[in-house]
């Protein structure tokens, strides 16, 4: 049995973070729909693609059912009231007050089914200064501090990587997800969640926000390196850069011998995490000094034997085919009704009584069109 099992989602959420959410809920066994209009979400038009279909939906889509419906459609608008009254779940992300104009929104769902949990995920919440305005994982990055404090030091604002707010909200919806349903259990009844790229921003600043409200000073970027503490941060060998974090009160001393600099170990200015913060540019130096020397293997064999947390910066292709990457399961492989086999990230999280499993690939547009209908006693069209 799967941790979900019975439990029912209606995704009509498009993209990322709302897809994203559904996904997460699906891999652990939820009966996820997936509510497109008829000429299907965006993202099914993204690239890279496969025989025709698109690698970037694949990505975020696995283990849901698909429908199409068109909500301005009187006819279709009563499909879909017919599939809320045997839903658990329902996830939105479109702006604020679309919802209404469909017909679609919290309160005119709560008669139909009181007992829904509804998720919505907007850029800046149902309320608020900006709560009319659209939002992009870009857009938050930057107007909620991540942007000012990604990057090297004196650098031009850089967004993270990966799309870290968009994924982030996400999880933070499956996280009030799961605690309305599990409330439900006590109240025999559903809830409104207001989720928003926005907030998550915020959220995730926990060191950045402590550090300007218990000093003053304006957080910033940091490069590699740890905002409170040092070393913790990438350095660089003679054929490349490898991590470190050797910050703790065991590890520092070891550290030292090993890069043969035991001198820190006297010197003031290296005495501890706030002062080593403090003359960072001069500690990397005197670091780099040493390590530059010889290749990152040399250091991280001499880190793994001392039992000091080290690692190459790996590449997407070496990431992806590390050996510790396939034994936990993270790539497991699913055949699509068109692209056919296809790789996909596997479940992060290991229950080891009810796990999640990734049973079939993203589905292809109303694939389970007829299925649907006729769980809910309707003729397909």
């Amino acid at each position: 049995m799967s941790a979900l099992e019975g439990i029912r989602v209606i995704d009509l959420s498009q993209v990322m973070a709302g897809p994203y959410c559904g996904m997460l809920l699906a891999d652990m066994g939820a009966d996820v729909i997936k509510v497109e209009p008829p000429k299907g979400e965006s993202t099914r038009r993204w690239s890279p693609y496969k025989e025709g279909e698109s690698g970037a939906f694949m990505a975020i889509n696995r283990n849901k059912r698909s429908i199409t419906l068109d909500l301005k459609s009187a006819e279709d608008q009563k499909v879909f009231y017919k599939l809320i009254e045997t839903a658990d779940i329902l996830i939105e992300n479109f702006r604020p007050g679309v919802v209404k104009r469909l017909g679609v929104d919290y309160e005119t769902l709560n008669q139909i089914n009181p007992k829904l949990i509804y998720c919505s995920i907007s850029g800046f919440g149902q309320y608020g200064p900006y709560s009319s305005r659209g939002g992009y994982d870009l857009i938050a990055q930057g107007m909620t501090g991540i942007m000012s404090v990604t990057g090297e030091r004196n650098g031009n604002p850089v967004k993270c990587g990966l799309p870290i707010i968009d994924l982030g909200s996400g999880l933070f919806s499956v996280y009030g997800i799961l605690s309305a349903l599990y409330a439900r259990v006590h109240s025999n009844e559903g809830q409104y969640i207001d989720a928003s790229l926005y907030d998550t921003g915020i959220a995730l600043s926990v060191w950045e926000s402590t550090q300007y409200w218990f000093t003053g000073e304006t957080p910033a970027p940091t490069g590699s390196g740890h905002r409170l503490s040092a070393p913790y941060q990438a350095f660089r060998a003679s054929d490349g850069y490898f991590t470190v974090g050797a910050d703790t009160p065991h590890h520092w001393p070891v550290f030292c011998q090993i890069i043969g600099r035991p001198e820190f170990l006297s010197d003031d200015r290296f005495a501890d995490d706030a002062s080593r913060i403090q003359h960072l540019d001069e500690f990397v130096r005197l670091i780099e000094e040493k390590t530059s020397l010889n290749p990152r293997h040399y250091w991280l064999e001499k880190f793994e034997k001392a039992g000091i947390p080290a690692g190459p910066i790996n590449t997407y292709p070496e990431s992806l085919t590390d050996q510790h990457t396939l034994s936990r399961r993270m790539i497991e492989e699913v055949v699509h009704p068109v692209a056919g086999k296809i790789k996909a990230l596997g479940i992060p999280v290991k229950l080891s009584k009810t796990p999640g499993k990734i049973a079939k690939s993203a589905p292809v547009l109303g694939e389970h069109k007829e299925e649907i209908l006729k769980e809910l006693g309707l003729a397909a069209k």
